[in-house]
């Protein structure tokens, strides 16, 4: 295993080695020799032998292109050893895809196709070999850090890990606050050592109770990013008296984009999406990167193209229904609201008034009676078409566009929204780890925020099955319905006319 401070650095230039080598021996005369008379395949083939500028460029272009598709495995996870061998394997037969197109696309320092099968067959033993050499077994941690508010709650993490702790993050107000002296520590702190030092503060005041038991203090929450990166630290372990929006999810954030693990009481479980858990330890781990970086890739590739299209294609429908909108009624015809968007973060989202204005000025912010099947008198003529064809909604393809949602994932709510259905149901945040979405499992299946609990169990169970044939038959199913909408909307206008 090697140490995770050395790992990011470690693990790359091992990979970028080893498929120098199998590109090297791929490339010998003797080895291409053998292989184009040996499989069946290939015996028509005579041998292709790069060298000079040829050999260097396509070197270089089997090199970017393996470790581009590898960069999940230069995070220094816990990985068991069947998941590495399946992931390396997984990526490098991509990169066999990747490379093989190139060819096909008649590239000039491209691999012959000789070279390039042997190449791949070398790196799908060697890479899973190196990866699992290096890798630390789940369980297994260097250096962990607590963060949160509540000393009780860090008292409760610090009993429950027997993890090397060499610090804990939280506001400066609460170092103030003493533990007796030999109430925190438990298994963690024999184990490393640290939760006995007696260091001293920032501003240089020694506190007459070290709180903690001595552990040492390393800054607000402000500091998160910077201890995390000068500590060398992998696994944060949070202690937080509730999972607050702006603290627990922003420290959830910083420890995703850092590719350091996370972990939480088992009795503060309900409140994120939890890995794999096969031991029913007091700590879970939380599962930051449910889906896959290729699955990432992809649906954000899925969603430029449909909004770009979206956005052309829908122009003049837009227009007709912004002039439907002036005619109806007084007020823009646009306006935005404060949404919730991943890990707790919020943007502004577009879309086309349905209400008359300032509808909010007298009732606050509420779920509108239509979701639940009523009749909500805030809701304009031309609103009352714009909800039941879901047009009201087009502009946030822009939002989709600039990266904020996504086609689809669970629809964002407001803030206020957010923090009360939160109340009553403690699990609701566990849709906070993905991108919010135009449509989603919840919408085509009619769970609205009047049915919290029911509109949560569709969206975590997308979060689990996500992939782009799943989004795919989601965007299918909603266009229909749409369309389906429309129609009867048509057809019950004809009725009223004759």
């Amino acid at each position: 295993m090697v140490p995770d401070r050395r790992y990011r650095i470690v693990s790359p230039l091992g990979a970028a080695a080893l498929t120098g080598i199998a590109v090297g021996l791929a490339n010998h005369p003797l080895a291409q020799r053998w292989f184009t008379t040996t499989i069946p395949v290939f015996d028509r083939l005579s041998p292709i032998v790069l060298a000079g500028t040829a050999l260097e460029i396509a070197l270089l272009t089997t090199l970017v292109t393996v470790l581009a598709l590898l960069t999940p495995l230069f995070k220094p996870r816990p990985r068991r050893i069947l998941d590495v061998v399946a992931l390396t394997q997984r990526r490098v037969l991509t990169a066999a895809l990747a490379l093989a197109a190139v060819g096909y696309f008649d590239y000039d320092y491209r691999l012959p196709r000789a070279t390039l099968v042997l190449t791949v067959g070398i790196l799908l033993f060697a890479l899973p070999a190196w990866f699992v050499a290096i890798r630390r077994p789940p369980g297994e941690s260097e250096r962990a850090v607590v963060i949160g508010d509540d000393l009780a709650e860090i008292e409760a993490v610090l009993e429950a890990t027997d993890l090397p702790v060499v610090g804990y993050v939280a506001p400066p107000g609460l170092r103030s606050q003493g533990l007796a002296s030999g109430s925190s520590s438990g298994s963690g702190s024999s184990a490393s050592g640290s939760h006995s030092r007696n260091r001293g503060y920032a501003d240089g005041g020694v506190p007459a109770t070290a709180p903690l038991g001595g552990l040492a203090f390393l800054g607000g929450f402000s500091r998160i990013d910077e201890v995390l990166a000068e500590r060398g630290v992998d696994t944060a372990l949070l202690a937080f008296a509730r999972p607050d929006r702006a603290e627990f999810f922003g420290a959830l954030g910083t420890c995703y984009e850092r590719g350091v693990a996370a972990m939480v009481r088992r009795e503060h479980a309900d409140s994120v999406l939890v890995a794999d858990d096969p031991g029913g330890g007091a700590l879970v781990a939380v599962d930051l990167e449910p889906w896959d970086w290729q699955d990432h890739a992809v649906k954000r590739a899925f969603d430029v193209a449909f909004a770009a299209v979206g956005l052309v294609l829908l122009a003049p429908i837009m227009l007709v229904i912004a002039v439907a909108i002036a005619l109806d009624s007084p007020g823009p015809v646009l306006y935005t609201q404060e949404r919730t968007a991943e890990l707790g973060e919020t943007f502004q989202v577009l879309k086309f008034r349905s209400m008359v204005a300032d509808a909010e000025v007298g009732t606050g912010v509420v779920l509108s009676e239509e979701d639940a099947g009523g009749v909500d008198p805030r809701v304009t003529r031309i609103g009352r078409v714009l909800r039941r064809t879901h047009l009201d909604e087009i502009p946030q393809l822009w939002s989709v566009l600039v990266g904020d949602m996504s086609v689809v994932g669970p629809r964002p709510e407001r803030p206020e929204l957010d923090s009360d259905i939160g109340a009553g149901v403690v699990e609701w945040r566990q849709r906070w780890f993905v991108k919010p979405g135009l449509t989603g499992l919840a919408q085509i299946n009619g769970a609205t925020g009047h049915e919290p609990a029911e509109k949560l169990r569709y969206d975590v169970l997308y979060i689990r099955e996500q992939s782009f044939w799943f989004d795919l038959r989601i965007v299918v199913r909603q266009v229909w319905m749409v369309l389906a909408d429309a129609a009867t909307l048509l057809a019950s206008a004809g009725d009223v006319r004759r």
